[in-house]
């Protein structure tokens, strides 16, 4: 698409005009061929490339099974409906189709030709069906009869046996037959599914076999191999693996409920039954195959992946956990604890004296867990509130709520129940809260509670002071080590207050409590953000320092948009660093040549929220669980708290300088919508961000 022209004599630009704007769905793939670009960088770890293929794949699967899906309906209730871009639901279809397609033939060609024969080099082989050896193939064929065999159910298709529903993303095989069954009937075809629990890589023992030490070969290599030993008597003409991918998005009328607990819970059992979005088959499948799946699935054939390998790339991710080789991942790292926080027993004492920051996972989210740990012990406690959105299995802050519980402390947890792919799990932690004592809520109907908040209210002599925790990011230890976020300890009388505040409205039904620091969607954080930006506006047409930067995963809402714009007009340097989707346009004469828009793809998941404005000297640094979207701003409980420390927001600006020198692992956005990698010259030193954070945290 080529930049649209500009009057720059034009004061009054319509800048609602679809062409200053890109399709968010379409971003949102670019940033899946970012991530799969590490997957061929070769100063990546090899280990560590596979890995990126994997989530791309990942990534395509969930943006099926919500975005796609979700454009699916509309083209059905609304097919007139217009994007803020000027593309209806079909013309999005279309171009979605056309990039996924791309997509999907690149990772299977970065697999087959790149990844794979780089790792075969380094010993880690995928062996063929054609590349066994006599040893190799007894040795599965015995894991075939033993452990597959016994398992598997084939349906043969027939008018008693109709075509089974088949669970989402599962691992099935169309099987063509000829001959008669037992019945003595004639069978054509026959469907084969294969077990979630089943391993989708199998490492053959180097002793048994005489293989390598890290020879692996795909169960659906094994399932076709020997897939006429569930079919005695009858001779098999064809056996290929396909998917289906499933609208797996949650339909919860707010508006009809009496329990959201109950209406969650009846969602679920539906999740793997969904619409058929998508279907990925085995390359070699004859035609007429798949226009018989095409046909059951009555799916067209801009849905339809052939695919030359496994149907779930992000199962290959089992190997790297599988192989044993250091040298071919990351470099392990310890992540550090601040010496304030290091040299106190107590860490309500540290925090008194001052404000602590943490960046995750630079630096450890152990002080995190021993906030709740300490506060759920100390006698001079009263009570503990927090959000949990996703925490994981088995999670210490979990067990430490429900310790404060059973020791009589007041202990209040607000679950979001509805935090997608995790329903099934916070329902489960719901219950066991509840089972300990613990208060539990499920926030507000119709506003997902995403906000990061821990409160603890603590007894100091004749004074009640309120600690908190607040974050960027989850109360989940496992992705505080891959996603990059950041915490803030205080017990500010204001802020602690604010929160205080805002944890009433979620277990209460009052009204609305004006706060004093703290911008909160779906109240203050739209306009907020607004007023702000029209400030740096307003400073710079009077000659003052104006400069934004904002730090996000995702900027899509149409009016924080117009007003970065105008600010771009107005001559304030705007600068974006957006890791996923972005559909501002920067770049176009008249208004966003002031705006640059940066992705950073690396080692951790750049997913810290960050507000930075200029004030005329007077900065400003606001650290949010909310991104630039409408869901963010309008549909759900966000919080933006401010670090006031001068120390601790220069530490923020240091690091958002930093992020903006980047020309190691940095993508530029175009006018056009496209990315560029940012090459430095042979002479410039290179500034890869998260590494430089790495060295300077652990110095």
């Amino acid at each position: 698409m080529d930049t649209p022209a500009v009057d720059k004599t034009d004061e009054h630009i319509d800048l609602k005009k679809p062409e200053f704007y890109i399709n968010r769905e379409l971003s949102l793939l670019a940033f899946n061929k970012r991530v799969l670009a590490q997957a061929r960088d070769e100063h990546v770890p090899l280990l560590e490339r596979l890995n990126y293929l994997c989530i791309s794949s990942s990534n395509l699967d969930e943006f099926y099974e919500v975005r796609v899906a979700s454009l699916i309906q509309m083209a059905e209730i609304d097919p007139k409906a217009v994007s803020q871009d000027g593309l209806t639901v079909n013309e999005q279809l279309e171009l979605i189709a056309a990039d996924a397609h791309q997509l999907v033939a690149e990772q299977y060609q970065v697999l087959n030709h790149v990844l794979i024969p780089e790792l075969a080099k380094e010993n880690i082989r995928f062996v063929r069906r054609n590349e066994w050896t006599k040893a190799q193939h007894r040795w599965l064929e015995h894991y075939f009869n033993e452990e597959l065999l016994p398992i598997l159910t084939p349906v043969g298709l027939d008018s008693a046996h109709p075509f089974p529903r088949i669970l989402n993303k599962s691992l099935n095989f169309i099987i063509s037959l000829t001959g008669k069954d037992a019945f003595g009937r004639n069978r054509g075809r026959a469907i084969l599914q294969a077990p979630r629990s089943l391993p989708r890589v199998v490492q053959l023992p180097a002793d048994e076999t005489g293989s390598g030490p890290h020879d692996f070969v795909f169960l659906s290599s094994i399932i076709h191999a020997f897939v006429g030993e569930l079919f005695n008597g009858m001779t098999i003409k064809g056996c290929y693996q396909f998917r289906v991918t499933r609208n797996s998005d949650l339909f919860v009328d707010d508006d009809a409920i009496d329990d959201l607990l109950l209406a969650v819970q009846g969602e679920l059992a539906m999740r793997n039954y969904g619409d058929e979005v998508r279907l990925e088959v085995d390359a070699n499948c004859p035609n007429d195959t798949v226009g018989f799946l095409l046909d059951r699935f009555d799916m067209n054939r801009d849905r339809l992946f052939l695919v030359d390998g496994p149907v779930n790339l992000g199962r290959i991710q089992d190997v790297i956990t599988l192989v044993q080789r250091p040298d071919l991942k990351f470099t392990a790292f310890k992540p550090v604890v601040p010496h304030q926080i290091a040299a106190n027993k107590d860490i309500f004492v540290a925090i008194k004296r001052h404000d602590i920051l943490l960046y995750h996972p630079f630096e450890s989210f152990s002080p995190v867990v021993e906030f709740v740990r300490q506060a759920a012990v100390a006698p001079d406690v009263l009570a503990i509130k927090q959000t949990l959105y996703r925490t994981g299995a088995e999670s210490p802050i979990v067990a430490a709520l429900i310790k404060a519980a059973r020791a009589g402390k007041e202990v209040t947890v607000v679950i979001e129940l509805r935090a997608r792919f995790d329903e099934k799990d916070n329902i489960g932690l719901a219950a066991k809260l509840q089972e300990a004592a613990v208060h539990v809520v499920y926030g507000v109907v119709g506003y997902k509670t995403h906000a990061k908040m821990c409160l603890v209210l603590k007894r100091e002599g004749k004074e009640l002071r309120n600690y908190v925790h607040l974050g960027t990011g989850n109360y989940h230890p496992k992705t505080a080590l891959l996603y990059t976020d950041y915490g803030l300890f205080s017990c500010d009388k204001a802020l602690g207050e604010d929160v205080r505040r805002v944890f009433a409205q979620l277990t209460s039904l009052g009204k609305v409590s004006k706060l004093n620091k703290l911008l909160q969607s779906p109240f203050t954080l739209h306009s907020g953000l607004l007023e702000k930006i029209d400030r740096e506006i307003d400073h710079s047409r009077q000659g003052k320092p104006a400069k934004i930067i904002i730090k996000v995963n995702a900027v899509v809402e149409e009016q924080m948009i117009q007003a970065l714009y105008r600010a771009s007009q107005a001559g304030v340097q705007v600068k974006l660093i957006v890791r996923g989707i972005c559909c501002l346009r920067p770049g176009i004469p008249g208004v966003s040549e002031n705006i640059e828009v940066r992705s950073i793809i690396g080692r951790f998941l750049e997913h810290a929220r960050i507000y930075a404005f200029e004030n005329d000297g007077n900065q400003e640094v606001y650290a949010s669980s909310a991104d630039l979207m409408n869901r963010n701003l309008f549909q759900r409980v966000e919080i933006c708290f401010p670090i006031e420390s001068k120390k601790l927001h220069n530490r923020i600006l240091h690091d958002l300088d930093l992020y903006l020198k980047d020309n190691t692992q940095a993508w530029l956005l175009q006018p056009d919508g496209s990315y560029c990698q940012i090459e430095k010259s042979e002479t410039e030193p290179s500034i890869q961000v998260q590494t430089l954070l790495l060295q300077e945290i652990q110095a």
